[in-house]
């Protein structure tokens, strides 16, 4: 029998900071998110981060979380539902960190009698610390609970024409009615050495400005790739114009270079060089919205918008659970129901 698992980041149990710090110690514990020797990751995380943090994280989950619920987890669960609707497939849900685990997913769809499952990390791009974890996890957690059981993913879907299209469409309904003089990109940011590592060729990736646009094989596992032709898919699906239209990276931490241009300083750069006062940004790293979105940019980007001389700051939802995209999963869904 063959079932789904859907597969998202995942989000603290609650707004308490003992529960938020019980979700960043497993999130950035992961050695594809911080992949740093153990000694020092575990100094790192539990020395420092974990001790001051988790308040400051949990203030920020409190000003976006809703009655629900966590947004992710709620959106999650209504695109689950929405997409079990069409399809006959039993279709489970689970977060990579926190209580939905993984592990609970895959029982569920066990116990149901499944053991052809294919599994779809709710993430547009690879990256080591999102899709690359997921897998690997699913055939730890195989190997050791579900042997009988075969597992199966769908790869980096930034490329598929349904998927262009679709987050064409939302873009494009969204501000259909809003004025903007520049539509800014922002996918999460991850270590430049990430990107070096994903380089199944070891020689392509030089992060350079040209990489990204030369022909290689590295481009199915490079993040940095996969981010800007993300941006030129949709540029080219609603016929933009690339002047109008830029690319930047959020979300760093630490002290180590990141993918640059960063998203906190270009909001500001186009408000106090650029004379851009009407901005329009979209975060297509995810499907559901979330911290990230919106706090992050939704909340602090328009603040650092407006204070640099701003008037204008419109954030594009994430597809979320729209009907085009819910139709797409079911597709794909059924698609692998028949081979």
């Amino acid at each position: 029998m063959k079932g789904v698992l859907l597969v998202n980041l995942g989000s603290p149990d609650s707004t308490d900071p003992k529960d938020v710090k019980k979700y960043l110690g497993e999130f950035l514990m992961d050695e594809r998110v911080i992949d740093l020797p153990y000694w020092f990751r575990s100094f790192l995380v539990k020395g420092i981060i974990l001790n001051t943090r988790p308040k400051k994280s949990a203030a920020a989950y409190k000003k976006i979380w809703w009655k629900e619920g966590s947004p992710l987890i709620v959106l999650s669960e209504r695109l689950q539902n929405k997409v079990q609707q069409k399809t006959d497939l039993p279709v489970a849900l689970a977060m990579r960190y926190g209580s939905m685990s993984m592990k609970d997913g895959l029982q569920e769809l066990y116990d149901k009698g499944v053991k052809d499952v294919l599994l779809i990390p709710l993430y547009p791009q690879f990256a080591m610390a999102t899709t690359e974890t997921i897998v690997v996890l699913a055939e730890e957690l195989r190997k050791e609970f579900f042997s009988d059981m075969k597992i199966t993913d769908i790869p980096a879907f930034y490329n598929k024409p349904e998927y262009v299209k679709a987050l064409s469409n939302s873009i494009k309904d969204y501000l259909s009615d809003k004025e903007y003089d520049h539509l800014l990109f922002s996918y999460h940011g991850v270590p430049e050495r990430h990107i070096r590592k994903s380089d199944i060729t070891k020689s392509h990736c030089k992060i350079d400005g040209s990489c990204c646009n030369t022909p290689s094989k590295a481009h199915e596992f490079c993040y940095r790739h996969q981010c800007f032709q993300t941006t030129k898919n949709v540029i080219k699906e609603l016929g933009l114009d690339e002047n109008m239209v830029s690319t930047s990276f959020q979300s760093r931490l630490g002290v180590d270079p990141w993918l640059q241009p960063y998203t906190d300083r270009t909001i500001v750069k186009k408000a106090e060089k650029e004379g851009v006062k009407k901005l329009a940004i979209v975060t297509p790293a995810f499907v559901s919205d979330c911290l990230e979105t919106l706090e992050e940019i939704a909340m602090e980007g328009e603040e650092e918008f407006l204070e640099a001389g701003g008037e204008k700051f419109h954030t594009v939802p994430c597809i979320n659970d729209s009907e085009e995209w819910v139709s797409i999963l079911a597709n794909w869904i059924n698609d692998f129901s028949k081979k």
